[in-house]
């Protein structure tokens, strides 16, 4: 263990691993800073660029941006009181109330420091658990290892979320559309619909970008204005200091909330968050300040998210089984090097769990140091109206998913893929359980294939898949009794909705037409897989069977409850709050949606070029309400600065039909 931690600490001290270090961590903070972006858009973002680098480089990458988004989104949830992430919800509840009596410098301090310590201390849980844990995980042979795929996906999917029933639809979704392209044990192409795009299935670039990215661009664009209104610093650092010193034992406590959290898959940093801010309230006695501006509500969820962002890696490296939707990008990453993780990893690649170690480590405290010396600068990024941001932002993504490929399909792929992640949100779905059901897709298929290949059907009776099993079973029952208790319980007035989700009886209405619309999507999604999973053979049929069957089931039960008007939450368990229900709210959500199409499809008449700069340059002057001159000199500086990406990182621009 010693021999590969020195190892990795020494190819991670390398100059290009550094210097991509900081490039990470300065993406993650600024994707910080922007409100309901998070870690997952992170990397995402830098996934398409780092792919051509090796293993160790790339990990580093996405690590050190990963580590700093929980550290830098405290700025706008302080300033403004709009969470930089779902994740700062309570920071934003605490430290922005700090802010407007004029203790914003305080809070930020605490929130700094609260988060590093934090970090740390779910760096040392990873670190731990690699030696306690590497000898069970060489005893888990193919069944195990399919459970586990199947917990990452159950857990995903919502047993113990607020909306069990769409989040289990999520996952079930995400696994058939992994599961499109080449079938691994048979000559035979799934679900191409005869088109070459599809001969190699679809890309996880295009589908986290456009599940989150285009989705979250379009929601913050209709809501207009700038990106948060005018809030100061002020002073107070040392006493944000002297509160975490004081309150050191809350720090650890937030902390080890956080890596359990973190460990326990699919639930993660928003959870974490919650449930740290849950339990300082619950254990103090003075009560009354929460929610008027108490440090201790920044302290603990601070100090818990950022230590679940670690204890996220802990299942995801060990087990395949992503802790959250951030960890499951990374694993992804880790497929596309061929390397998975389990056995094969703590045997064979012990040396990058360790780089990744390192990068976390690094980028906490990069990260916290950046944000303390820039936080004046990046306040003034709040101030910035988002029609300055999007259009930059929108060629990012565009750019990174045409490296998917490098095929003009990835763009309508983004494009159609942000239609589905807006409508989720929209519907009160999570979104999160589809990404990580199409990251197993394939090492679940696989492990199924080999397990029913050597085993049979006895492996159903093993003691290991049982006590997996339990662990599938176990929430899945505690939420039934809770529901069929809630169900027979004598009620009083007017019966209480809060904390149901979606799943809760409470009082319906008309059908909303667009969760009725995506219910429609999805099972007619789920009977294609149906239909053309029977005409496939026998060894390509497995897999595609086992998530449509019960998809479609399930499909059935959602479009009746969504025909029958069925309540659509607050928020999805993504952590994302959904924007006032409203026909006028969704006819302005149209019109950013109108600009993506118009940009996309434009960028493959005409080129990356022109598309790009017309894009950026309509917006600033239009939208942003900037000079035609300065709308010019944006628009070169974009297309300049995305050049030099290119030159460093070997990108290629889509080119036009009509002009290339």
């Amino acid at each position: 263990m010693a021999d590969a931690a020195l190892a990795a600490l020494a190819t991670f001290l390398s100059p290009l691993r550094l210097g991509l270090l900081l490039v990470g961590v300065l993406a993650g903070t600024v994707v910080g800073i922007l409100p309901g972006l998070g870690g997952i858009v992170a990397v995402s973002v830098l996934l398409p660029l780092i792919l051509r680098l090796d293993a160790a480089t790339a990990l580093a990458t996405l690590t050190g941006a990963l580590a700093v988004v929980y550290t830098a989104d405290v700025i706008t949830s302080v300033l403004v009181g709009t969470p930089g992430s779902p994740a700062a919800a309570p920071t934003a509840v605490e430290g922005h109330a700090l802010a407007r009596q004029g203790q914003a410098a305080r809070a930020l301090a605490a929130a700094f420091l609260s988060s590093v310590v934090g970090g740390f201390l779910g760096i040392v849980g990873l670190t731990l658990s690699i030696p306690i844990a590497r000898p069970l995980v060489m005893l888990l042979g193919s069944p195990e290892l399919f459970m586990f795929t199947a917990l990452g996906v159950a857990y995903a999917g919502g047993l113990l979320g607020r909306s069990p029933l769409r989040g289990l639809l999520a996952g079930l979704l995400g696994l058939l559309l992994g599961l499109v392209g080449p079938a691994p044990a048979a000559a035979e192409f799934r679900y191409t619909f005869g088109q070459l795009y599809l001969l190699d299935g679809l890309s996880l670039e295009v589908l986290a970008l456009g599940l989150f990215g285009v989705a979250e661009v379009v929601t913050l664009l209709a809501r207009g204005g700038a990106i948060a209104r005018q809030a100061e610093l002020g002073r107070g650092w040392l006493d944000g200091a002297r509160d975490v010193l004081v309150h050191r034992w809350l720090v650890i406590r937030g902390a080890l909330i956080g890596v359990w959290a973190g460990v326990l898959p699919a639930i993660g940093a928003t959870a974490a968050s919650w449930m740290a801010y849950g339990h300082v309230v619950a254990t103090s006695r003075d009560r009354e300040r929460f929610g008027k501006g108490d440090v201790r509500g920044i302290i603990a969820p601070e100090s818990a998210n950022n230590a679940a962002t670690a204890g996220d890696l802990i299942p995801t490296l060990l087990f395949s089984v992503p802790g959250g939707p951030a960890a499951a990008v990374i694993l992804g990453a880790l497929y596309a090097y061929g390397i998975y993780p389990g056995p094969r990893l703590v045997q064979e690649h012990l040396d990058l769990v360790y780089v990744i170690v390192w990068s976390f480590a690094a980028a906490n405290i990069l990260g916290a140091a950046l944000s303390f010396v820039l936080s004046p600068a990046l306040a003034r990024i709040t101030h910035v109206p988002f029609a300055l941001v999007a259009p930059p932002l929108l060629v990012a993504m565009t750019v990174g998913a045409y490296q998917a490929t490098r095929h003009p399909g990835d763009l309508l792929a983004l494009f159609l893929l942000g239609v589905l992640g807006w409508t989720m949100k929209r519907s009160g779905w999570p979104r999160a359980p589809l990404l990580v059901g199409f990251v197993l897709a394939r090492p679940m298929e696989r492990y199924f294939w080999l397990t029913v290949k050597l085993h049979g059907w006895r492996w159903l009776t093993y003691p290991g898949v049982l006590a997996i099993a339990a662990l599938m079973v176990a929430p899945a029952a505690v939420a039934a009794v809770r529901w069929w208790h809630g169900k027979h319980q004598p009620t009083h007035g007017t019966p209480a909705t809060a904390g149901g989700g979606g799943d809760s009886p409470g009082a319906r209405g008309p059908a909303h037409p667009v969760p009725l619309a995506l219910a429609v999507f999805v099972a007619l999604a789920f009977g294609v897989g149906v239909a053309q999973g029977l005409g496939f053979q026998y060894d390509a049929r497995l897999m595609p069977l086992v998530a449509a069957v019960p998809g479609l089931a399930l499909a059935v039960v959602q479009l009746l409850r969504s025909a029958r008007g069925e309540p659509t939450p607050a928020g999805d368990d993504d952590g994302d709050e959904a924007p006032p229900d409203g026909p006028a709210l969704v006819r302005r959500e149209l019109i950013p949606f109108a600009a993506v199409a118009a940009y996309l499809g434009s960028v493959w008449l005409v080129g990356f070029h022109l598309s790009s700069f017309a894009l950026v340059m309509l917006f600033f002057w239009r939208a942003a309400r900037l000079r035609p001159a300065a709308a010019v000199l944006w628009g070169v500086g974009t297309l300049a600065v995305f050049h030099l990406l290119g030159l460093a990182f070997d990108l290629r621009w889509p080119g036009g039909v009509l002009w290339r």
